[in-house]
């Protein structure tokens, strides 16, 4: 993995000594950056991701969505069916 040196910008970041030595352990010396960008990159999706679900917490009705009473899981099976019973009708009529 390569940083791009055009979209970059270098910053002072203090690490302690033995965080520095794994990092380079796992990647060497010259991975480190692009080691630590890929993180930094995936703990600001995480958070960013909690966030949101934080504000939208109870955004989900479940009086809004009686077809889930009895569970996503036979929903999905009855959705499914429907679709393989107009796909029979379909291929039926068509002769195939």
């Amino acid at each position: 993995m390569s940083v791009s040196k055009n979209l970059t910008r270098r910053a002072h970041v203090i690490l302690p000594i033995d965080v520095v030595a794994g990092i380079d352990k796992l990647v060497g010396k010259r991975g480190r950056s692009a080691f630590l960008t890929e993180l930094a990159q995936r703990e600001i999706k995480l958070r960013h991701q909690r966030e949101v679900l934080r504000e939208t917490a109870g955004a989900w009705k479940s009086e809004d969505h009686p077809e889930l009473a009895q569970g996503a899981d036979t929903w999905i099976r009855q959705m499914r069916s429907l679709d393989n019973s107009r796909l029979r009708n379909w291929t039926a009529r068509d002769g195939k």
